[in-house]
């Protein structure tokens, strides 16, 4: 008798496979890991506390509807409950927008280089994607992305700042965007690092979301709060959209150990502000660096820095290898490198100069 495999959706042919951040060297000198967007502190005042007294019971189900957490949220965005919904993460809510939107022969528009997750969540749901290359100075072409809009365009991520070139869009050219898109597409706002934004010009997603019924804005714990390893973000939207992201969510997704570290962190906003301050002057010492360096750095407005280094790309990131720092390369195109440590930023910008020197 033949054996055959079990059939599976051909949707999912050649697709692409997520690339985590590739882990520091676990032997020889102390090797730092930049790779990530990860925040270099450990957890906020409390939230270690807090967790331990959640894991004593968890061998019980979490709160399937998130009630202090959204409670919370509510409150400090001054949205209504409905507006709210959670995920594993920003990347699992945009997951979650992508099922509730789009499907075979329906289309996706992004910008490119943006996100990784866009392509892989786009194909797994079976629609198109429609990537727009970014502008010549790294940033979102929204004049290109409202021309790309078809009858078949159901869902739009404009990710700010962008993942990985750290740049903007701001207020003037987003809302000119945002008019130009037809009411029944829905824009997301991806602003996973909007806390590390010192530019009052680039405005709070959630200020154009309130009277624009077609704009969602997607959040995260894992950035600036430092809870990356327990996967909870949010979303907010209209409640057609919220409902919807409610009723595509893993059940139970997010954990409690997640959903009460998160309260925990949201009631330790001034530890936070200095932890945001101290990375935000660190990414402002490492651009200029590398400025002087006679690197060509966009302006960065997230907790990393872009390098475009073309064909140099996977050289450049094994030198830096090499010198105790693994950063993130996308191959024939740049390099993403977060801001870390101060020990681990000055190894990153020793590696810098000495491959510079190179070229």
């Amino acid at each position: 008798m033949s054996e055959k495999s079990p059939k599976l959706r051909a949707a999912l042919d050649g697709i692409p496979t997520y690339k985590p951040g590739k882990p520091a060297a676990g032997d020889g000198p102390r090797s730092f890991k930049l790779s990530s967007n990860e925040n270099p502190y450990p957890p906020l005042a409390g939230v270690l506390e807090t967790v331990a007294n959640s894991a004593a019971s968890f061998n019980r189900y979490p709160d399937l509807a998130c009630t202090a957490l959204i409670a919370e949220l509510a409150t400090r965005f001054d949205v209504p409950l409905e507006h709210l919904a959670t995920g594993t993460g920003s990347v699992g809510l945009a997951q979650q927008i992508v099922q509730s939107t789009a499907g075979p022969g329906d289309e996706v528009i992004y910008a490119w280089r943006s996100f990784e997750a866009y392509p892989i969540i786009t194909q797994i749901a079976g629609a198109t994607s429609v990537r727009v290359p970014l502008t010549d100075a790294e940033v979102h072409d929204l004049d290109a992305m409202a021309d790309a809009i078809t009858d078949r365009t159901r869902l739009i991520f404009v990710c700010n700042p962008n993942n990985p070139t750290s740049t903007v869009v701001r207020r003037a050219e987003l809302e000119r965007f945002l008019d130009r898109v037809p009411s029944d597409v829905l824009v997301v706002l991806d602003e996973a690092y909007i806390e590390f934004i010192r530019d009052d010009q680039v405005p709070n997603g959630i200020d154009l979301y309130r009277d624009r019924p077609n704009v969602c804005v997607l959040r995260t714990f894992s950035k600036a709060y430092g809870l990356a390893g327990l996967r909870v973000g949010f979303a907010i939207a209209h409640e057609p959209v919220a409902a919807a992201l409610r009723k595509t969510a893993v059940p139970f997704g997010v954990s409690q150990l997640a959903q009460d570290a998160a309260v925990a962190s949201l009631h330790s906003e001034d530890a936070l502000r200095d932890r945001v301050e101290a990375l935000v002057a660190e990414r402002a010492r490492v651009a200029g660096a590398l400025t002087g360096q006679g690197w060509t750095v966009p302006e960065a407005h997230a907790n990393f820095v872009w390098l475009r280094l073309g064909e140099r790309t996977a050289d450049f990131a094994a030198a830096c290898e090499a010198a105790g720092v693994v950063v993130r390369p996308f191959p024939g195109e740049g390099t993403r490198v977060t801001i870390g440590e101060r020990e681990a930023n000055d190894l990153f910008l020793r590696a810098a100069e000495g491959f510079r020197k190179e070229l």
